[in-house]
């Protein structure tokens, strides 16, 4: 199987470190070290619209159709809160003390993780943090959600997962050592008890999480930095993004099958030559 850049969209003026998929399955948004969130639609690449602007680096970003929200997540560790049709009300609430990482929806509530090694629960209804707990002293750098196990997952810079009940937040495991750095991204099976870990060290490792003391599987899957995992809706495909400016597929059983998908200069969308439909955040590649 081979890789395959459909478009590129360019636009931002620094890097672009944060994407979110939009509700209308044509669109997706990114945001950049330039403070602007953009909308893109794939059919029409060449015409961004500009969603909103900030006064600093995005790094996380995060959209709840709901309440006609979007936030944006600072380097500096605040939350923008945008109210999409009243872009003049927006409210900055500092909250971690250095770069929120990330953001996550879970029913009413927001989860934000930050370079301050806090997670921390807030009401969206009343944009307000309601609990927060110290996980790491160092960064906490990503998170996602399993509905299976009510569960969160966050990588952080001190080389550890945790494992945290969604409601009580008590932290259930920890992955010591799980990489020899920096844990940028994390990604549920969707159909059994494993979870798939990358980051800074460039290894792509699972883990079965009834006996988490080493991984199942590793991989040294690039050269550098891998920055974001994501699976295929069919479950058949893993692609995983990189520092080293390359997109690359791994199959059943997580062993590589397709080539790299290249080194384009800029941001690029991707597909893959067999038909099937895949996440639109998995096929951003994102970077400068």
């Amino acid at each position: 199987m081979e890789v395959h850049r459909l478009q590129q969209y360019t636009g931002h003026r620094a890097a672009i470190y944060a994407l979110d998929a939009s509700p209308d399955p044509h669109r997706f948004l990114s945001g950049g070290g330039d403070g602007w969130i953009v909308e893109w639609d794939v059919r029409t690449p060449e015409e961004g619209k500009l969603i909103a602007s900030i006064e600093n680096r995005v790094f996380s970003l995060l959209q709840i159709p709901a309440q006609n929200l979007m936030l944006a997540g600072n380097m500096d560790g605040g939350i923008h809160w945008i109210t999409l049709d009243a872009p003049e009300q927006t409210r900055l609430l500092a909250h971690h003390k250095r770069g929120v990482f990330g953001l996550l929806q879970h029913g009413n509530y927001l989860f934000s993780i930050g370079g301050d090694g806090m997670l921390t629960r807030w009401s969206i209804a009343r944009q307000a943090p309601l609990e927060s707990i110290q996980l790491s002293t160092h960064a906490l750098r990503s998170i996602t959600y399993s509905a299976q196990r009510n569960e969160l997952a966050i990588g952080s810079s001190d080389c550890s997962i945790y494992l945290v009940h969604a409601e009580t937040l008590e932290c259930t495991q920890r992955i010591v050592g799980a990489h020899s750095n920096s844990v940028f991204t994390l990604a549920y099976h969707p159909s059994n008890n494993t979870l798939l870990s990358a980051g800074r060290d460039a290894m792509l490792r699972s883990w079965n999480l009834n006996q988490i003391e080493k991984p199942v599987q590793e991989i040294a899957a690039h050269l550098f930095t891998i920055n974001h995992i994501a699976f295929s809706p069919d479950q058949k495909l893993l692609a995983t993004a990189s520092r080293d400016k390359t997109l690359k597929t791994l199959g059943r059983g997580h062993t590589p099958t397709s080539k790299s998908a290249g080194k384009p200069e800029r941001s690029g969308a991707y597909q893959f030559s067999e038909p099937f439909a895949v996440d639109i955040q998995g096929l951003i590649y994102c970077g400068r």
